[in-house]
């Protein structure tokens, strides 16, 4: 007992505690509720940056701010100059603001799986992609200013920001989920036809964005167009809309046949009222002129169409102790 004492006593002094506050702040970055709350709060900030982006693009704001990262030569912030309204520096600005939300969510999900222990490498390289992605459009966002917001700079800024609200679900999904391999819940003819639906998506996104670059809303009034037939583009996103929701209604028939579980029979039918509801708007929008109210409620429609699609391919495998599908 006499030697327990002495070495318990010498421990402690050899060692000094650690300070309250830093156990306290050791642990909030342990949190759990914390490491959730930045990575969901990546998936929105992401989506909202792409409706932001729209609006400016809508509103002819892109070169509210003429320079970058500068907003105006001399000064990092709005200010009064003849011949640029105040309305159109105020948007593109907020839209620039916004940027740091969008880093300060996915640069914290990533140090806070940093500093956990043991570290989930396989979450991690999917947070990676927010704060380098974060970084690339802030970069590119410059580079479109200093083109005049040409078209095929615009499109591909929106089309990352589409990749990393994906990766920030994905991110956030997996944070909840153990570190174990994946187990299939439907026969795989099934995975592979919703595998085949994001690259449908994928294409269809792309086509909306030339349809854009064609029209009206590419940029303010003095910026190139896309050389291109409107009608013949937005003809051919419409063809892909229907294809892509003829292959999710087929999808979710395949998924009732083989009685798949019922939180992915809900991503299904979630997926399809979203993805019916954004042709429905998309053929509002080309009836009416293309206004610029539903032209931003295009794109965030198309991002919950992303989301959504996302999150229901992701449900076709589990990583949790429930029965998985055995091949038929």
């Amino acid at each position: 007992m006499a030697v327990t004492q002495s070495s318990t006593t010498a421990d402690a002094l050899g060692s000094d505690p650690p300070p309250r506050s830093r156990g306290a702040l050791g642990r909030l970055l342990r949190s759990d509720r914390l490491l959730r709350w930045f990575a969901w709060a990546a998936v929105v900030t992401n989506g909202i940056i792409a409706v932001t982006g729209a609006t400016v693009r809508v509103t002819g704001s892109g070169l509210g701010c003429q320079t970058w990262p500068e907003c105006q030569p001399g000064t990092l912030v709005p200010e009064y100059r003849t011949g640029l309204a105040a309305v159109h520096q105020a948007i593109e600005f907020t839209n620039r603001t916004f940027t740091s939300l969008v880093l300060i969510a996915s640069l914290g999900t990533f140090v806070l799986l940093v500093v956990r222990q043991p570290r989930r490498w396989a979450v991690l390289r999917l947070a990676m992609v927010g704060p380098i992605g974060v970084l690339f459009q802030a970069v590119w966002g410059g580079i479109v200013v200093r083109l005049d917001l040409v078209w095929w700079t615009v499109a591909p800024h929106m089309l990352v920001s589409l990749v990393l609200v994906s990766f920030a679900l994905a991110t956030a999904l997996r944070i909840r989920e153990p570190d174990v391999p994946s187990a299939p819940v439907v026969p795989t003819p099934l995975r592979r036809l919703a595998q085949v639906t994001l690259v449908v998506l994928s294409a269809l996104c792309i086509a909306g964005t030339l349809v854009t670059g064609a029209g009206p809303h590419a940029g303010d009034v003095d910026t190139p167009r896309l050389e291109l037939s409107v009608r013949t583009l937005a003809q051919v996103h419409a063809d892909l809309l229907f294809l892509y929701l003829g292959l999710l209604v087929a999808m979710t028939i395949g998924f009732l046949a083989v009685k798949a579980p019922r939180s992915l029979m809900t991503r299904a039918w979630w997926l399809i009222g979203i993805t019916a509801s954004q042709g429905l708007l998309g053929l509002v929008q080309y009836a009416t002129g293309v206004p610029e109210v539903l032209v931003v409620s295009h794109v965030l429609g198309a991002v919950l169409v992303v989301v959504t699609g996302v999150w229901m391919v992701l449900g076709t495998r589990t990583r949790t102790p429930v029965v998985a599908v055995t091949e038929r």
